[in-house]
């Protein structure tokens, strides 16, 4: 649970970096993959990750300008990307203009339970890090390189003088 907003802002400036990183590795090509035919596609999950950014803050009371949640996956990641940027932006402008570190400590209904608006932010945060790690699922599959998030990526051992770990 976020107890200050600058704690917050620190974490999402870092975990949105390493979203819109793993965005921009994805080829408007690719948007279709999926594991199954019934299970999310690359393009689906990045888009539900720019959707939940205002879904889920509007029920806190912010007004977070990006995509209403009905809307179809677009066909490019660009125009993702663009979605994401402008409503993680929203997201810290109205957090930053209209909640102080008290505010953290109210409570909302969220999905048929209440959370502590500080919870509220560590579940966005955790959320899109959840989706994130399925989407590099995909992308392996689809046979991407997967950018290193919280350490380097099997491409990447070479570039921090290490040598690829063994299997």
């Amino acid at each position: 649970m976020f107890r200050k907003i600058q704690d917050f802002e620190s974490v999402w400036m870092q975990e949105s970096d390493s979203t819109r990183k793993v965005f921009k590795h994805i080829p408007d090509r690719c948007l279709s993959q999926s594991v199954e035919p019934r299970g999310r596609t690359l393009g689906r999950l990045a888009w539900h990750i720019v959707l939940t950014i205002p879904e889920m803050m509007t029920k806190t009371g912010l007004s977070i300008k990006g995509p209403h949640e009905n809307l179809p996956v677009p066909s490019s990641m660009k125009e993702i990307i663009r979605a994401y940027d402008e409503a993680g932006v929203s997201l810290m402008e109205e957090v930053k203009s209209k909640w102080t570190d008290a505010n953290l400590e109210q409570t909302d209904e969220m999905y048929g339970q209440v959370w502590k608006r500080g919870i509220t932010l560590n579940a966005l945060v955790a959320h899109q890090t959840h989706h994130r790690g399925q989407m590099t699922v995909l992308m392996r599959q689809a046979g991407l390189k997967v950018p290193g998030i919280y350490g380097p990526a099997r491409e990447e051992w070479s570039q921090w003088g290490m040598p690829e770990p063994e299997i």
